[in-house]
């Protein structure tokens, strides 16, 4: 069996050029980066304010296993099966951070015959932004500590710094640092410490903002410690707008590449969904709105994070309507959840699977709870029995939610055609009537409250009285008003990770709230959650390798 980097290498791609003019951008738009990948400009969104959008399907998952869900494969598969029933399609994907890629994940570009393409590229370096989203952020670092060092006018405190360093790399050595040692020249010594890239504020701002201008008032606002007399300091307060902006002047313009079967494909922003919102760029999403009648984009983990966080943040902010939304399971993830441990999971196990579907049901019950239709997409494996097939399907008509069978890694756009069919058909049907979730002039407390109860279905919420004293705080400087984003573990619907399936019986302890006011949510911490990954015990690094020909290996 060929491996993912194997079938990326021997697939023939168009010119980027040409995939851009199939599409109707112009020429003149087009920043080349070699031949398959391209910035596209701004002006491309700008100049069609007026051409209508195209419908807006959204793909998630259940929480995710070892077993493996594939949603960005389905994400890519579904995209290539609309282009085969001829509905003019672009996929809408995140960049993926180099921290995964040689940590645990390896490659983030789909998988078989439904990818991304370059995918070697895709998942190294690619066209710099995230290094771009480093460097701005570790400028407004190196600022806050020539502020401190040059006398402080500002009266920012030493100890209440908030603002990370960060680095695209899993590193768990650096997730707690003392800065300034070695004396007096070498600046103020304070503890310090770094975020993964992908977890900065200003990658967030990044995926968020609609253009240049806003991109520089999120930036202003970033709130990046507090003065001895507890009055937030922000960005704009030290002066580093400009030059981060500046930084950022490329990174914000979206990143054009192909799929497989040359379906465009907009691959951009790369912030995590457990720790930020989880989701590509408004940019590129509006974007390819304006360039096809559907676009398939994706929210990372499972529903309870992603699919919340891109109806409650993303289409909020950008004002987006999702026409509809594809819920990604497996049968060996369902098993899993189920009470299955990995090594029997080929093994038929229809108790386990009927146990475990609780986890997909509830997912899909969230979904609809937005005003958005679903449809559930088995992703099959060769070990899928048809007695577990038929019992799945049996389990979703019960709750009156079409499944499908879908293929597309071993088969790409061919294996996702039922997909595609149903998909159009849910959305233009016109049953979407999306909402979100809470409104934003209620207490804090009550939106933690509302996703807490209504998504991941607790008892209720405990809070510890540092997340009381932050949220009153906040509330006093006014950011009472902004939407929720949880940090929480991705694996289970509560804040323990270890409970599986569809939990019931549970409360979830907020332990702090932090701001992102820039970005423009406020991030409740539901149990311990790391901004700085560290490397497993065989980090795939071990197995990446380039060969004397140029070959590369091991990625995936």
């Amino acid at each position: 069996m060929k491996t993912d980097v194997q079938i990326a290498q021997e697939a023939t791609m168009k010119p980027i050029s040409e995939i851009a003019k199939s599409v109707g951008i112009d020429a003149s738009s087009v920043e080349l980066y070699g031949n398959y990948k391209a910035k596209i400009g701004l002006e491309v969104l700008e100049s069609r304010a007026d051409v209508p959008d195209g419908k807006l399907i959204l793909v998630t998952a259940i929480n995710p296993t070892a077993a493996g869900e594939g949603k960005t494969t389905v994400n890519v598969g579904l995209s290539m099966g609309l282009n085969k029933i001829g509905k003019k399609t672009f996929t809408a994907l995140r960049e993926p951070s180099l921290g995964p890629c040689f940590g645990v994940k390896g490659g983030a570009a789909g998988g078989g015959y439904a990818q991304v393409l370059p995918m070697e590229d895709i998942n190294l370096h690619f066209t710099g932004d995230i290094h771009a989203v480093t460097t701005a952020n570790n400028l407004l670092a190196a600022m806050i500590d020539n502020h401190l060092h040059q006398g402080n006018p500002l009266g920012l405190d030493p100890n209440r710094i908030v603002w990370r360093r960060a680095m695209d790399m899993n590193d768990r050595s650096l997730r707690n640092t003392v800065v300034g040692l070695g004396g007096k020249t070498n600046g103020v010594t304070r503890e310090d410490g770094f975020d993964i890239s992908v977890a900065s504020e200003v990658m967030a701002i990044l995926c968020l903002a609609d253009d240049l201008t806003d991109l520089k008032a999120r930036l202003a606002k970033m709130v990046v410690g507090y003065t001895y007399d507890n009055k937030p300091v922000t960005a704009d307060a030290l002066e580093a707008v400009g030059a981060m902006a500046l930084l950022l002047k490329d990174a914000i313009k979206p990143n054009l590449v192909q799929t497989l079967e040359n379906t465009p494909a907009f691959v951009h922003g790369g912030p995590f969904a457990n720790i930020a919102h989880g989701c590509n760029s408004v940019v590129a999403t509006k974007t390819a709105l304006k360039l096809a009648d559907y676009v398939v984009t994706e929210a990372g983990f499972g529903a309870d994070l992603g699919a919340e966080k891109f109806f409650n943040i993303k289409c909020r902010a950008a004002e987006l309507k999702p026409a509809a939304a594809v819920v990604v399971a497996t049968v060996k993830a369902l098993k899993k959840h189920g009470g299955v441990d990995k090594k029997d999971l080929s093994a038929e196990n229809l108790e386990a699977l009927k146990a475990g579907f609780g986890n997909l049901k509830r997912h899909v019950e969230n979904v609809r709870k937005f005003g958005v239709p679903a449809v559930v997409a088995i992703n099959e494996f060769p070990t899928d029995t048809p007695a577990e097939l038929d019992l799945l399907d049996a389990l979703c008509r019960e709750m009156d939610v079409p499944v499908v069978l879908t293929q597309v890694w071993a088969k790409g756009g061919e294996g996702a055609i039922a997909l595609a069919e149903k998909v159009v058909e849910l959305a233009e049907s016109g049953k979407a009537d999306f909402k979100p979730l809470y409104p934003l002039n209620v207490p804090i407390r009550e939106k933690i409250e509302t996703i807490a109860k209504e998504i991941y279905r607790a008892d209720g919420v405990d809070f510890a009285p540092k997340a009381l004293k932050a949220m009153k705080k906040l509330e006093e400087d006014g950011f009472g008003e902004l939407p929720i984003c949880m940090a929480k573990t991705q694996y289970s619907f509560s804040d323990q990770p270890e409970l599986l399936g569809a939990p019931t019986g549970f409360t979830v302890t907020i332990n702090d709230i932090k701001i992102s006011a820039g970005a423009g949510f406020i991030i409740p911490m539901a149990g311990d959650i790391m901004r700085m990954p560290g490397l497993p015990k065989v980090p795939a690094a071990t197995k990446i390798d380039i060969l004397e020909d140029g070959e590369i290996i091991g990625l995936f």
